[in-house]
């Protein structure tokens, strides 16, 4: 780095380049890949100060002191990060200008401790016009805002390492809990609990066409003057709420049939009533997740993790914030593109101004919007990016183009019509009244550019439909027919999507939007919910975490208290608390409060078996075990007999695990250890067994003629266990072969099993190297094997059907790289890295998926998903791989490290003499033959064998 240049640093790789084109050769930029620095692992605190920060990483004895490191994967980073600082003649710190971006920087602040002067720079739009503004108005590190990330890093340590450890002791290992991912779960779970509880009504009404010029759909409200039930007339246990006419489906095709039989109708009642519309305010970051899960069908991780992409290459505005204010230029961006695509009246005379509701510091910005002072139009930057990205930007543009565009006007007319029906004495009624309702926009204002989408709710079938109505006066007649009966039944509140899960967390005031997306994808990790559609569906086991918290735990999963913790970190934000009083009152307690200290010191018995225990039926009991649910079915004849145990499907949600089901699957047949038949090469019985790993095929040995049978039952009788102490003999271990994907147990065949067990398949030999080419199963799938090399095979089927011929084919191509067969297209793409300058490319694997760059692959740990996985992730992954070198090889571990050298200005400690390893004899006098290994296996049975007749002939005489 040149002598007198400004160092800039920034968080992100993209971000880095972008700015680095606005700013020229007077400034170097660089990133700190995120944050440099966090709290250390119990391993990296020195044993000098175990006893204070040993169990958190924190003393909370002494102001709640935290113990910072500096990330392994960042020390590379941090070094030349210094590098450029020596040649420095200021300092930049630009990262993002919410509380985590504060934070990273002064982490910065405090790692490389820079001799020159340091401002803070922040911009909310990676423009060229913001980063100049920027420059030019500089400002100190807002040590309120980094108070306040402080606070939530240490609340987040103390709440998940005191209450964590009580999920891995009372319901699974592996668990966690947190103060926003326990208070979401909670939530996922009371909904199902309320669909669990739920007691669906019947009710009926009648639907027929009614004719003018023109036929529309007509439906029945009212007879005799009483009101027809709808849905919403039921309350969750299925009772009427209020007085109305319910039919059932007789009384309600009794009606259809009169009103076919009268034909006529007289219109006696036309409303029309006139309505507006205003457009909804430009996106924050909770409406934008959501949006963008109802329209895009994008999780709110993979939202943000798009919006963050959009924002680094400068297309939209800062996308963490709660604000929906716009900046004057983009107001009159919105304005002047609505007039250039819909026209001067488009817009309203004045300019649209939005409040946010936030109190929030840290969103002191704008609402997300398209950057610049003239907003590009989605088909003018279709070629700059992906498809995802694309999507997102589209939406965006819509909304911030819409908010600033006029309301809409409609017109809803709503027609009553009366029916006689007196003539059929059937129908048991006079007069039956039909309603049919429509809205016709005379002014479509802000919809012709965006419409927000909504989320399902109850009894949405109750809706009119939303219909052309022709124009009709009070007392033409018109015709009836095609009446029908319609029955329905109420309906439960529909499970949260991510969409309405945000919603809900933004609604009661409980963590931030920055933050939903991960903790939704926590929630998922974490196995307390899976996906079905864009539905979650509790599990199990967040049913059995939930009820731990409830019952143990109540305040700190409690929707208020969790509110009230966000809002005392928005105090803190706003410089209105101090952190260390706060922290002290949350964790000791306070007179309002019992603090979490207080609260795991007594917990006191907690019942593991009660608390992961759901009563279904008055014999049938579900249970949540190490490997999942399951029916604990006892019998009430002999309430001392062991439980029957029956398996729960992966699949079933919990709401649909009544009674009735549970009854069902007590009584399905056990498709399990299902006779398939005799393998006539060796007389074993071959079976087949679902097993707790899966479905699989067994050889059994045949009935000996000599076993015993109970004569009652038919059934043979177990063989009389040996006794404590007696040896027992080692059983042959006996074939078995696990079914394929496409196999199911209930239709397996005898064929088809033998099959199985003769894998693997020997397909030929190699011509050439004259080795052995088999098929088989594996954990990854079907592949070949030659020696020590595998190929994958691209179905099950064709461990059968492929021949020697096509494994030698397969063989011959490149087993990696762009001519093998598996160079599919990437999972993902990102631009190129900047050290190889290659693309960066997610692919698919034998072992999963892998980060590569062409030259350095690094496989993406288990419990991350690809979505998750953002260009600077990509980056820094592939850097530490290359810090690492290359792997060792096989042997290589038991080469001598070299020594490590002494501390520099320490006196030398006395050196214990180190311990040698024995030396390893030559290969040749340590390799004996197997006559020899035999040999001595057998002296030494034969001389144990004897010891043992001593001993006992000693005992004996005795």
């Amino acid at each position: 780095m040149a002598e007198g240049k400004k160092l800039v640093i920034v968080e992100s790789p993209t971000k880095m380049r972008s700015i680095q084109g606005y700013l020229g050769d007077g400034y170097e930029v660089l990133s700190s890949v995120g944050h440099i620095r966090d709290l250390a692992d119990k391993k990296d605190i020195p044993a000098a100060d175990k006893q204070a920060y040993g169990k958190y990483s924190i003393d909370v004895d002494n102001d709640f002191d935290p113990y910072y490191v500096v990330s392994d994967r960042k020390t590379k980073t941090v070094a030349e990060l210094k590098r450029a600082l020596k040649t420095a003649d200021e300092l930049l710190l630009a990262t993002d200008e919410d509380r985590e971006g504060e934070a990273i920087a002064w982490h910065l602040l405090e790692t490389l401790k820079p001799k020159v002067p340091v401002k803070r720079m922040v911009f909310h739009e990676i423009t060229k016009d913001a980063i100049q503004a920027a420059i030019g108005n500089t400002r100190e590190l807002d040590t309120d805002l980094v108070d306040a990330q402080e606070t939530r890093r240490i609340l987040d340590r103390l709440y998940g390492w005191d209450v964590s450890p009580v999920l891995w002791y009372k319901v699974k290992t592996g668990l966690s809990a947190g103060r926003v991912q326990s208070a979401a779960t909670r939530m996922i779970v009371e909904r199902e609990r309320e669909r669990m509880a739920f007691v669906s009504a019947e009710y009926w009404d009648v639907e027929a066409l009614a004719s003018s010029s023109s036929g529309f759909k007509v439906r029945l409200v009212r007879v005799d003057g009483g009101q027809l039930a709808r849905g919403t007339d039921f309350d969750d246990e299925g009772k009427l709420k209020k007085a109305v006419v319910i039919l059932d489906e007789k009384k309600a095709a009794a009606l259809a049939h009169a009103v076919d039989a009268a034909g006529t109708g007289a219109v006696t009642k036309v409303e029309a009533k006139p309505g507006t519309r205003s457009p909804y305010a430009p996106f924050t970051t909770s409406t934008m997740q959501q949006e963008a899960g109802r329209k895009l069908s994008m999780s709110a991780k993979q939202a943000m993790s798009v919006a963050q992409r959009l924002y680094e290459k400068g297309y939209i505005t800062y996308m963490r914030t709660d604000s929906v204010a716009l900046s004057t230029q983009a107001v009159q961006a919105a304005r002047s593109q609505a007039v250039a695509l819909y026209g001067d009246t488009a817009v309203p005379l004045k300019p649209r101004a939005y409040k946010s509701k936030s109190k929030n510091a840290q969103e002191a910005h704008e609402a997300i919007r398209p950057s610049g002072e003239n907003f590009r139009t989605p088909k003018s930057v279709a070629s700059e990016l992906d498809r995802e990205e694309h999507r997102l930007y589209d939406l965006i543009w819509k909304r911030t183009v819409a908010s600033q565009m006029a309301d809409a006007k409609y017109e809803t007319t709503t027609v009553t019509i009366a029916v006689d029906i007196s003539a059929e004495p059937s129908a048991g009624a006079q007069n039956a009244e039909f309603t049919a309702s429509g809205t016709v926009y005379t002014f479509k204002g802000f919809l012709e550019a965006y419409e927000e989408g909504r989320d399902e709710k109850r009894n949405d079938k109750d809706a009119d439909e939303n219909q052309s109505l022709p124009v009709v006066a009070v007392g033409d007649e018109l015709r009836m027919s095609d009446a029908e009966a319609k029955g329905h039944r109420t309906t439960p509140k529909p499970r949260f999507t991510e969409a309405s899960l945000v919603k809900a967390l933004e609604e009661h005031g409980i963590g931030r939007p920055s933050t939903f997306a991960s903790i939704i994808g926590t929630v998922i990790d974490r196995g307390y919910a899976t996906k079905r559609g864009q539905a979650l569906v509790p599990t199990w086991l967040a049913f059995s975490v939930v009820r731990l918290l409830e019952e143990h735990f109540a305040d700190l999963i409690d929707y208020d208290f969790t509110a009230a913790l966000e809002d005392d970190l928005d105090a803190i934000a706003r410089g209105e608390q101090k952190r260390v009083e706060w922290l002290r009152s949350f964790y000791y307690g306070s007179d309002s409060h019992v603090g979490l200290r207080q609260t795991v010191d007594n917990l006191g018995e907690i019942d593991a078996r009660a608390l992961n225990s759901t009563p279904i039926t008055d014999t049938a009991t579900l249970r949540f075990g190490k490997y999942g649910p399951y029916l604990e079915v006892a019998n009430p004849e002999a309430p001392d007999e062991k439980p029957r145990i029956v398996n729960v499907p992966e699949d079933l949600a919990p709401d649909e695990l009544t009674a009735a089901k549970a009854q069902e699957l007590i009584d399905a047949p056990v498709a399990g250890d299902r006779v398939l038949g005799t393998n006539p090469d060796n007389g074993k019985i071959v079976v087949v067994k679902d097993g707790r790993f899966g479905p699989y095929v067994q050889e059994n040995d045949p009935v000996s003629e000599d076993a015993a049978v109970d004569e009652a039952t038919g059934e043979v009788v177990d063989a009389p266990k040996p006794k404590r102490g007696a040896k027992k003999a080692a059983a042959p271990k006996q074939r078995t072969a696990s079914l394929f994907r496409s196999m199911s147990v209930d239709t397996i065949d005898l064929d088809t099993a033998l099959r199985l067990l003769s894998l693997p398949r020997v397909v030929g030999a190699d011509p050439e190297s004259g080795e052995e080419i088999t098929a088989q199963n594996g954990r990854f799938g079907p592949y070949l094997k030659k020696g020590t090399d595998s190929r994958s095979l691209e179905s099950e089927s064709e461990i059968f059907d492929v021949t020697l011929e096509k494994a030698l084919e397969i063989y011959a191509q490149p087993k990696y790289g762009a001519g093998s067969r598996r160079a599919s297209s990437a999972l993902a793409e990102f631009e190129a890295d900047p050290v190889s300058n290659k693309p960066i490319r997610i692919r698919d694997g034998r072992f999963g998926a892998y980060v590569t760059d062409g030259e350095t692959n690094v496989t993406i740990p288990r419990g991350q998903k690809v979505e998750d996985i953002t260009f600077e992730v990509a980056v820094q992954m592939l850097a530490d791989k290359r810090a690492k070198g290359p792997a060792p090889k096989r042997g290589a571990a038991a080469k001598k490290a070299p020594a490590k050298k002494p501390a520099a200005k320490k006196p030398a400690a006395k050196k214990a003499p180190a311990k040698k390893a024995p030396a390893k004899k030559p290969a040749a006098k340590t390799t004996a033959t197997d006559a020899e290994k035999a040999a001595a296996r057998s002296a030494a049975a034969k001389k144990a064998a004897a010891t043992r007749a001593a001993n006992a002939a000693k005992k004996a005489g005795s």
